[in-house]
C-alpha cells in the first residue's frame, strides 16, 4: 500500500519526492567483536535515488550508491561500521532524487586496462577501460595488462584472468595502503627497493585462490566451451569494489544443457576477504562444480571438514623462467563455502586443496581470502593464519542484523 501510495503521490505531482529517511538498526548478536561491517541496503523502494546521507550518532560517514545492472539507477547503499559484542547501533539514512553521490576519500581501487605496446614499462600502461567482451575461441589475456581487472582495499590486492581458467590470483604488500594505481600489479625496482608489494602467488592451471570450475567427476576442468566471455567492473568505491566475470552459455561438457554464468568479487575496505557471489540464468543441479585454493609448494593445510580449508607454505611466485628478480613468497591461503553445498572434500594433489560442489538453485555464495609474510601489520606463521580462519568463518555465519524503519 505504501508504494501504492507512493507512485499515486507522484503521478499526481508530476515528479518523485524529493527526500525520503530512514533509520537503520544494526545489531551484533554476536559475544565478539566486528570491525569493517558491510551493511547493505536494496533502494529500489525509494525510487530514483540520486544521492544518499548516512549518519552515525548525527555524525556523517561514507557511504556508496551502486548501479549493479547498469540501467542507469542505483540498486544498493552501503557502508561500513564496527560493532562492540551485543551491540547496537541506530544510522539515520537520508535518500534524495536530487544531486548525485557524495565523494569520499577513496578506500579502495580497481583497474582494467589493454596494454599499451608502445609503453615498454608495465606500471607506466595508459589504455583503461571498464569492460570487455568477446566472441567464441577469442582469448584476450595477453592483451589485458595483469590480463584482467586488478582491485585492493589497503590490506590486499586481487586479479583475475580473462581466459578459459578465470583464476583469481593475488598481491601482497608490505605496509597498508593502495598501490596498484602506482605499481599497476607490477612493481618496478624502485618501487620494490622503497616498501611496494608485489605478485606473491604463482597460479598456473591450478584453482588459485578460490575459482570455480567444473567438475567431471574426478577433477576440476576449465571454463572453455562458452559463446561469449566477458569482465567489467561494477563498482570503483569508495568503499567497495565489484568485479563481474561473464560466461555465455557455458557448457561443461558436449552433452550438457548451456548455462550463463555470472561470478561477482566485492571486496570492501578494511577487510582482508572478498566475497564471491556466482549468478545461474537457470537451476544446475544436473552440473556439477569444483573450488578450492591451490597446493602452495611445501605448504601446511588446516580443513575443518565442513567447508573451511586454508593452506600456509612457501614457493616463487613466477614461473622458473620468470624469477629473476623475484623471492620466494610465503602466503596464507583460506576459502569458506556453505557446508550444505559440499558434496566431498578431495583428497589434497600437487595442485590443489579441492572441493567437489554441488549447487542446487541458481545462486551460490562464498568467501576467499589470503595473507603475506610480507606483511607488517598480519600474520607471519601458519598457526596465527589457521586461528585467523577459524575466526574468519564464525564472522561469516554470524551475520549482522540489519533492520530498516522508515
Amino acid at each position: 500500500m505504501r508504494q501504492l501510495f507512493l507512485s499515486i503521490f507522484c503521478m499526481v505531482c508530476g515528479s518523485t519526492l524529493a527526500q525520503q529517511t530512514i533509520n537503520v538498526r544494526v545489531t551484533n548478536n554476536a559475544s565478539f567483536q566486528r570491525t569493517s561491517v558491510p551493511v547493505v541496503i536494496m533502494i529500489d523502494q525509494y525510487g530514483p535515488v540520486a544521492s544518499a546521507l548516512v549518519k552515525d550518532d548525527g555524525k556523517e560517514i561514507p557511504c556508496q550508491l551502486d548501479d549493479l545492472n547498469s540501467d542507469g539507477q542505483y540498486d544498493e547503499l552501503c557502508f561500513l561500521t564496527n560493532l562492540d559484542k551485543k551491540e547496537t547501533k541506530t544510522f539515520n539514512v537520508t535518500f534524495s532524487n536530487e544531486g548525485k553521490p557524495r565523494e569520499y576519500k577513496p578506500q579502495v581501487y580497481v583497474e582494467m586496462m589493454l596494454s599499451n605496446k608502445k609503453i615498454k614499462e608495465e606500471n607506466k600502461q595508459d589504455i583503461y577501460i571498464s569492460s570487455l567482451m568477446v566472441d567464441r575461441d577469442v582469448n584476450p589475456y595477453n592483451q589485458l595488462h595483469h590480463h584482467g581487472p586488478a582491485f585492493e582495499n589497503d590490506m590486499v590486492a586481487y586479479r583475475v584472468y580473462f581466459d578459459h581458467r578465470q583464476t583469481v590470483d593475488i598481491y601482497g604488500k608490505y605496509h597498508r595502503g593502495l598501490e596498484i594505481k602506482q605499481t599497476q600489479f607490477y612493481p618496478d625496482q624502485a618501487q620494490k627497493d622503497s616498501g611496494f608489494g608485489d605478485d606473491v602467488l604463482w597460479v598456473g592451471e591450478t584453482l588459485g585462490l578460490g575459482t570455480l570450475r567444473g567438475f567431471d567427476g574426478t577433477k576440476p576442468t576449465m571454463i572453455k566451451d562458452v559463446e561469449q566471455r566477458g569482465q567489467r567492473i561494477v563498482s570503483r568505491g569508495p568503499l567497495r569494489t565489484i568485479v563481474e566475470m561473464i560466461d555465455k552459455q557455458w557448457k561443461q561438457s558436449p552433452d550438457a544443457q548451456p548455462v550463463d554464468m555470472t561470478t561477482r568479487y566485492t571486496l570492501y575496505a578494511g577487510r582482508r576477504d572478498c566475497k564471491v557471489d556466482v549468478m545461474f540464468s537457470r537451476p544446475v543441479a544436473d552440473l556439477r562444480f569444483a573450488t578450492g585454493i591451490i597446493n602452495v609448494k611445501n605448504s601446511t593445510e588446516y580443513s575443518d571438514k565442513k567447508g573451511l580449508r586454508g593452506c600456509w607454505g612457501t614457493d616463487w611466485p613466477v614461473s622458473a623462467k620468470d624469477s629473476v628478480g623475484h623471492k620466494r613468497e610465503t602466503v596464507g591461503l583460506g576459502i569458506c563455502i556453505p557446508r550444505a553445498s559440499l558434496v566431498q572434500e578431495l583428497e589434497a594433489n600437487t595442485d590443489n586443496y579441492g572441493y567437489e560442489v554441488a549447487i542446487r538453485g541458481n545462486q551460490y555464495h562464498y568467501s576467499i581470502t589470503f595473507g603475506s609474510d610480507n606483511e607488517d601489520f598480519g600474520y607471519h606463521n601458519k598457526d596465527d593464519w589457521f586461528d585467523y580462519l577459524k575466526l574468519w568463518k564464525r564472522d561469516l555465519e554470524q551475520p549482522v542484523n540489519v533492520k530498516i524503519e522508515n
